[in-house]
C-alpha cells in the first residue's frame, strides 16, 4: 500500500509541474527591513488583479508569476511594518526587491486598504505558529531576560516542563522531540543550567516559527515539533551598538555592513555575572562554588553577484558550575554546544531557488558528583557533520515545489562511570579521549508540492524517505506527508493533516530533578528507531482583515519504540546503556483553542488545551497503561501586550496548567539492614504516575518605559527600561516531591517542595 501510495504522489508532482503561461510574467526579488536591510522572512506580496500572493522564504526572496495586464496592482505588507503598494506596467518578467518600514505606533489602529498575511487560513498547513519577536521582547521574563522557550510554552499544545525550566512538550512528546534548529543547525540543549532561560539571545534571533503537526517534507528526524529559529544577518546600512544590562546577565551586540550594499555582519555575546557578584562574599578556606554560563553569535553575509550569496554563522554556549562542600552532595558540570553553518544561495532563474549547506555541530555534557567515600561520572557527547541542499521550485502561483537530499555523519560519545573519592577530595571528570566514540550515518530524500486547486481546495504532498547506517544495525523507511485544505468562506478554512516520523537519536530520561544527566545515544540493534504517525483537523477563520486570527484543532498521534530505563535502574552504575533500557509505546490527543490579535495598541493571544497522553510499557506497571509524566488536562495560556503610548508598554501574562503525575508508594517494609538510602525501609510502589501535582499558575507583569532619543557623543541614543515582576502573586507552585519519616513519630510522609515565589525583574536595555 505505501509503495502504490508513494506512486501516485510521485506522478502527481510530475504532472503538476506542467502548467501552461502564456502571456505570463514573473515578479521576485527580496523584501527587507527599510532601515537595517535584514531580510523579511514571510512577508506577503498579494497581486490585487488575481486575488493571489505569496510570500518570502526564510531568505527574504519571493517569486510570483501572473498574467500581465495595463497595470498590475502589487501589495507587499508584513506585520508591524507600514505595507507599500504598487503599480506595475511591464511586458516581461522583473526583479523588484521592496524596502518595507516600521510602522507608528498609531498606525495599527487605522484601517490599512491593504491584503494582510493570511496564511493561516490560505494554506495547506497545519500546526505551524508564527512567534512574534517583538512580543518575546516584550514578555516579562525571569531577571529581566526575554527568553524564546519561555514564550514557546504559553502556545497551544505546548506543555511546559518543571518550574524553573525551559524545556518544553508538545503533544505528549518528550523533550528530544523536538527537533531545535538555529540556522539550520541542530541544538542538542537548548536550555541553560536551573532553568534560568534558553541558551538564544533575542539580540541576534531574526525569525521563529514552530511547527507541531502536518509536517513539511524537508524537516525528520524528530516526532513532536521542529523549532526553526532564524539568526540576524546585521545591519546592512549603518554600524549599530545594543546591549541590555539586566539581574543575572548583560549582552552587548554589534552589527554593521560588509562593502556597503554587499554584505554585513553581526556579533553578539551575553554572560551571566553570578559568579563575580558571589566571590567577594565567599571565603576562600571554605565551600568552593562558582558558576556562570555565556552565550556567542556570529554570522557574516555577502552577495557575490545578483544571483549568489554567501552566509556563514557561529554559535557558541556554556553552562560551568561546581560546588564542593565538607560533608554534601559535591558536584561539576560543565555543557554547552558549538555549532557552524556555512550556506549558498543560489537563483539560477526568477522561479528556482537553491540552497547548500554544510553544518558543524559539537554537543557535550560532562556531569560529575560525590557524596561520602563514592563519586559518579556522566559524559554524554555528540558531533555532528553535516551536509544538505534544498531545492525551491516555483512554476507558478498555484505551485511550490521542493526537493531536496541530507546527509549527515553522527558521533556519540556516551559513558558512565562508578568509582572511590580520592583523600585529596577533588571531583574529576571523564575525559572525552578516554571514551570509545560510537557511529552512525543518516542519508534523507525529500519530495513535495503544495498545490492550489482553485479558488477552495489546495493540497500538499510531501515523501520522505531516511535512511540510518551503523554499525550494528541499518534503518530505512518511507515517510509520507499529506496537508489538505478547503475553504468555506473568504477568510476561513477547513485543514485535515496527516504525517510519520522516523526518529534515530534518542534522549535517555533519567530520574533526577534538578540535575542534567540526559544521556544521547544513537539506534541500535537493540534501540529501535522511534516511529509517530499523526492525525489532525483543524478550522480556520480570520477577522478584520486578517488582524485577529483563530483557530480550533483536534489531533491524535501514536509514537512506538519509547525508550525509558527499566525499574530500579541505577543510570550512573552502567556503561551498557543499551541493555539497561526498556521500549513502549505511547498514545496522545486533544483539542487546541487558539485566538491571536496582530494589530492594534493592544495585541497577544489566548490559548486553551485539552489533552490526554499515556504511555505502555510491557516491562513497568505491570504492562498496564500509564499517564505520561507531563500528562496534564488543561492548560490555560493568556498573553497581552498594550502600549499606552510611545514611552510606555505594559506587558502580561497567565498561565495555569493541571498538575502533571508523578509516582508515590502505597506502603512501606520495615528491613533492619536497608542501611540509609531507604531510611530503613523498602517502599511499595503499586502502579506508576498513581499521583498529580497541585495545579500551576502564575501570573507575571512588565512595564516598559522608553526614553526619548538622546545623544552620546554626537550619537544617537534609543534606551529603555524594563521593569517587571515573575509570579506577581507569589503562588508557590510545586516543582517536586519528597519522602520522608518523621524521626520521632515514624509516619512516612511526602513532602512538596516550591523552587519560585515573587520575583522582581530590572533591566536596561539600549541601541545606537
Amino acid at each position: 500500500m505505501k509503495k502504490e501510495f508513494s506512486w501516485v504522489i510521485f506522478t502527481f508532482f510530475i504532472l503538476s509541474g506542467f502548467t501552461g503561461e502564456s502571456q505570463n510574467i514573473t515578479i521576485s526579488g527580496h523584501i527587507t527591513d527599510a532601515q537595517t536591510g535584514e531580510d523579511l522572512i514571510g512577508a506577503t506580496i498579494y497581486n490585487t488583479n488575481a486575488k493571489t500572493g505569496t510570500t518570502t522564504n526564510n531568505y527574504g526572496f519571493y517569486s510570483i508569476t501572473i498574467s500581465t495586464k495595463d497595470t498590475l496592482g502589487m501589495v507587499f505588507s508584513y506585520i508591524g511594518y507600514a505595507p507599500q503598494t504598487k503599480k506595475i506596467a511591464a511586458s516581461q518578467s522583473l526583479v523588484l526587491n521592496i524596502d518595507l518600514a516600521e510602522a507608528n505606533n498609531s498606525l495599527g489602529e487605522v484601517v490599512v486598504n491593504a491584503k494582510r498575511n493570511d496564511n493561516n487560513v490560505s494554506k495547506a498547513q497545519v500546526g505551524v505558529v508564527e512567534v512574534p519577536l517583538k512580543q518575546i521582547n516584550t514578555l516579562p521574563a525571569i531577571g529581566g531576560e526575554s527568553d524564546v522557550l519561555k514564550v514557546i510554552q504559553l502556545l497551544p499544545g505546548v506543555q511546559s516542563g518543571k518550574e524553573g525550566t525551559t524545556g518544553f512538550h508538545v503533544r505528549g512528546g518528550n523533550i528530544d522531540q523536538n527537533l531545535v534548529l538555529l540556522d539550520e543547525a541542530t541544538i542538542y540543549n537548548p536550555n541553560h543550567l536551573f532553568g534560568l532561560f534558553s541558551t538564544f539571545n533575542t539580540n541576534a534571533i531574526n525569525h521563529i516559527k514552530l511547527i507541531k503537526g502536518g509536517f513539511p517534507a524537508e524537516y525528520g528526524g524528530r516526532l513532536s515539533s521542529i523549532l526553526e529559529i532564524t539568526m540576524k544577518e546585521g545591519n546592512k546600512n549603518n554600524i549599530e551598538v545594543n546591549g541590555g544590562i539586566g539581574l543575572l546577565a548583560s549582552n552587548l551586540s554589534l552589527e554593521g555592513p560588509i562593502n556597503k550594499g554587499k554584505g554585513s555582519f553581526i556579533v553578539s555575546g551575553r554572560r551571566s555575572y553570578i559568579d563575580i557578584l558571589l566571590k567577594p562574599f565567599i571565603p576562600k578556606s571554605k565551600n568552593n562554588t562558582n558558576y556562570y554560563l555565556y552565550d556567542y553569535n556570529a554570522k557574516v553575509n555577502y552577495s557575490f553577484s545578483d544571483n549568489d550569496r554567501v552566509y556563514l554563522s557561529y554559535f557558541a554556549g556554556l553552562d560551568d558550575a561546581n560546588y564542593t562542600g565538607a560533608s554534601s552532595l559535591n558536584y561539576r558540570i560543565n555543557f554547552g554546544n558549538k555549532t557552524a553553518t556555512l550556506r549558498w544561495n543560489h537563483l539560477f532563474n526568477n522561479k528556482i531557488f537553491t540552497n547548500t549547506s554544510i553544518i558543524y555541530n559539537n554537543y557535550h555534557n560532562s556531569l560529575s558528583t560525590a557524596q561520602g567515600n563514592y563519586q559518579a561520572q556522566m559524559y554524554s557527547g555528540i558531533k555532528d557533520l553535516n551536509f544538505k541542499t534544498d531545492w525551491e521550485i516555483l512554476p507558478n502561483p498555484n505551485h511550490i515545489i521542493k526537493v531536496g537530499a541530507n546527509f549527515s555523519k553522527n558521533t556519540f560519545l556516551p559513558a558512565t562511570t562508578t568509582n572511590k573519592v580520592v583523600q585529596s577530595k577533588t571531583i574529576s571528570s571523564l575525559k572525552p579521549n578516554t571514551i570509545n566514540p560510537t557511529y552512525s550515518s543518516q542519508l534523507a530524500f525529500y519530495l513535495s508540492d503544495e498545490i492550489k486547486m482553485g479558488d477552495k481546495l489546495g493540497i500538499n504532498l510531501g515523501l520522505r524517505a531516511p535512511i540510518f547506517l551503523s554499525s550494528t544495525a541499518n534503518y530505512s523507511a518511507i515517510e509520507p506527508r499529506v496537508t489538505l485544505k478547503y475553504s468555506t468562506g473568504k477568510s476561513s478554512s477547513v485543514k485535515l493533516a496527516y504525517t510519520e516520523m522516523n526518529q534515530f537519536l534518542h534522549l535517555v530520561p533519567s530520574s533526577s530533578a534538578s540535575l542534567p544527566t540526559d544521556i544521547w545515544i544513537s539506534s541500535s540493534d537493540i534501540v529501535k528507531p522511534e516511529v509517530s504517525r499523526q492525525y489532525s483537523l483543524g478550522w480556520f477563520k480570520n477577522f478584520n482583515n486578517n488582524a485577529i486570527e483563530t483557530s480550533v484543532e483536534v489531533y491524535y498521534k501514536t509514537m512506538s519504540n519509547q525508550v525509558l530505563f527499566k525499574e530500579g535502574t541505577q543510570p550512573l552504575l552502567t556503561n551498557v546503556i543499551d541493555k539497561q533500557l526498556t521500549f513502549g509505546k505511547g498514545e496522545s490527543y486533544g483539542i487546541e483553542f487558539f485566538a491571536k490579535k496582530n494589530f492594534g495598541r493592544l495585541t497577544g493571544w489566548a490559548s486553551y488545551t485539552l489533552s490526554w497522553a499515556n504511555q505502555t510499557f510491557s516491562a513497568l506497571n505491570y504492562g498496564k497503561t500509564f499517564p505520561y509524566t507531563y500528562d496534564k488536562r488543561h492548560n490555560i495560556s493568556l498573553v497581552a501586550t498594550y502600549e499606552l503610548n510611545n514611552k510606555w508598554t505594559f506587558a502580561a501574562d497567565w498561565v495555569f496548567t493541571s498538575g502533571g503525575a508523578y509516582t508515590l508508594p502505597l506502603g512501606k517494609i520495615p528491613v533492619m539492614e536497608a542501611g540509609s538510602l531507604y531510611d530503613g525501609y523498602y517502599y511499595d510502589f503499586e502502579s506508576r504516575n498513581n499521583y498529580r501535582y497541585r495545579p500551576y499558575h502564575r501570573l507575571d507583569v512588565n512595564f516598559i518605559h522608553k526614553n526619548n532619543v538622546k545623544r552620546w557623543f554626537g550619537k544617537k541614543v534609543e534606551s529603555e527600561w524594563v521593569v517587571g515582576v515573575y509570579n506577581l502573586y507569589s503562588r508557590m507552585n510545586p516543582y517536586f516531591v519528597y519522602l520522608t519519616v518523621d524521626p520521632v513519630t515514624q509516619i512516612p510522609s511526602a513532602k512538596e517542595v516550591s523552587l519560585l515565589p515573587i520575583l522582581p525583574t530590572l533591566s536596561w536595555n539600549f541601541k545606537f
